[in-house]
């Protein structure tokens, strides 16, 4: 099946709505109002189709057999890395290295480059707002070479404390780690002049780029930054499936993280050499159709008028931040001046997770807790928080939904 779609001119989101089948449902009785994009998108029909016709199609492993099958998935294979370099504006697709997600591609670099690189006495600068899985690797190989991971301040309003970090950096910081935007708030960083300030001391930046790839269009060419991090899951594709894009020089300089097939040149027990990028860092079978997707996802964004796609979540976001301003006892998380597709709030006198179960019963997902983001949470003085995300298949109906479930919530708790 063609996984290419014309570019309408246009954002209709009902038209949107219509190619992913999942939302068209009941959940307790009621139609599915889905508000938990930041934890996983829900997939369009060509995502869906991509998958189905490599399994029920030519499924092989990749590269090196000589049979049909083995060909066209190698083709497809590869063909997803070309289209996702050139949605991310990469120069080249060997910089384009498949991993399970952000988690996977983060832990990649702490235990190669920083494995490498980081010593006694050396610092790693991350925002209090991170998530989890760009504190906790970090932390791990800092142990083991006596690095120290520091804490980036964030504003009460929840942005990164821009003056406070340029008064951190020195020439022992060697690497600020960065998300691009907050999977717990929808602050979007000021990355590049994150950059710019790592760059001023010599630093590396990573960025994490899991909450961003499916608002924004992402160029990391034009960005400077020296790593990105993403997960297709996040982007309307497959779990199972992320990106580590780094530059060229130094992909090549890293060592590889695992070892086993498809990374080595050649083996021996006097000695193995190992392929160059990307397959250096790719051990073992990697997730073909996994990939396969991800590159019919890229395919469905780029059928889209990007521009339009970004107004029309904007819109959701201003909707519904002006509904919160009058619903008593709500008190909102995270009022950066550029916010990004998440509303996140308390009924102060409830439980986040006793509001997000009340709302399920009315066919609302939600998600509730500290969104893997503890550190932030503590700032707060609050346990977790109920966060509602927004994607481009949302509608102010869906908003309106949200707070009628809401004040449903509060009729039954006070």
């Amino acid at each position: 099946m063609n996984t290419t779609a014309r570019k309408s001119p246009a954002f209709d989101v009902e038209t949107v709505r219509a190619e992913f089948p999942i939302l068209h449902q009941e959940v307790n009785g009621q139609p599915l109002v889905y508000l938990d994009s930041a934890a996983t998108s829900q997939k369009p029909n060509m995502v869906i189709d991509a998958i189905s016709d490599y399994y029920r199609g030519y499924n092989a492993n990749v590269h090196r057999a000589a049979h049909y099958l083995a060909d066209k998935a190698t083709c497809a294979f590869e063909d997803a890395r070309i289209k996702v370099a050139d949605f991310i504006g990469s120069t080249t697709p060997e910089q384009v290295i498949w991993t399970r997600g952000t988690t996977e591609s983060i832990n990649l670099v702490s235990n190669s480059w920083g494995g490498t690189h980081l010593t006694e006495g050396d610092r790693v600068l991350v925002p209090a707002l991170e998530h989890h899985s760009n504190i906790v690797p970090w932390q791990m190989v800092a142990a083991r070479c006596g690095a120290r991971v520091e804490e980036i301040p964030v504003t009460d309003v929840g942005e990164v404390d821009l003056d406070a970090l340029a008064n951190m950096l020195d020439n022992r910081v060697r690497l600020v780690a960065c998300g691009h935007i907050s999977n717990a708030l929808g602050t979007v960083n000021p990355v590049e002049e994150i950059v710019e300030l790592g760059h001023g001391v010599g630093a590396m930046v990573l960025i994490d780029g899991a909450q961003a790839v499916a608002h924004a269009p992402i160029n990391v060419e034009a960005l400077g930054c020296d790593f990105y991090a993403f997960s297709g899951h996040k982007m309307f594709g497959p779990t199972g499936i992320g990106v580590l894009w780094g530059k060229r020089e130094l992909l090549e300089a890293m060592p590889p993280w695992q070892g086993g097939g498809e990374m080595i040149e050649t083996v021996a027990f006097a000695g193995t050499t190992y392929q160059g990028l990307p397959y250096r860092f790719e051990a073992g079978t990697p997730d073909i159709a996994g990939a396969i997707g991800l590159g019919a996802a890229v395919d469905f964004l780029n059928s889209l008028d990007r521009s339009a796609v970004n107004t029309h979540e904007q819109d959701l976001l201003n909707y519904a931040v002006e509904r919160s301003e009058n619903v008593e006892g709500l008190v909102r998380y995270g009022r950066s001046h550029v916010n990004a597709g998440v509303l996140s709030f308390l009924l102060s006198g409830t439980h986040a997770a006793d509001v997000g179960t009340l709302l399920d019963q009315q066919g609302i997902a939600v998600r509730t807790g500290h969104h893997c983001a503890q550190p932030l949470m503590a700032q707060y003085q609050v346990p977790g928080t109920v966060r509602a995300s927004f994607a481009l298949y949302n509608t102010r109906a869906e908003v309106d939904r949200l707070f009628e479930g809401l004040e449903k919530v509060r009729s039954l708790l006070f």
